[in-house]
């Protein structure tokens, strides 16, 4: 058990807390310089998947609306192809 969870952290769990402590006071002190605070940090993350979804399935919607305008021409002019050739055929 201790060799899996040695692996999953890729070195022993002291290590690897201690290096963790190093680079959170380190990537803290860079935020602070920037004057980010962690909730400005979290919103900017929050609104740039909340623009990612809107952009994805905002866009899903539009082209639902365009494929549900081009088929009210379409489908019809289709099925009156098919049955025309039926009649010839």
């Amino acid at each position: 058990m201790s060799d899996r969870v040695t692996r999953f952290l890729g070195g022993s769990p002291l290590s690897v807390l201690v290096r963790l402590v190093l680079l959170s006071v380190v990537v803290g002190l860079i935020l602070s310089w920037l004057d980010w605070s962690p909730r400005q940090v979290f919103l900017w993350i929050t609104d740039f998947f909340e623009w990612v979804w809107y952009s994805l399935f905002g866009s899903l919607d539009r082209a639902l609306d365009y494929f549900i305008l081009g088929a009210v021409i379409v489908v019809p002019l289709f099925v009156i192809s098919r049955l025309m050739k039926m009649g010839r055929g």
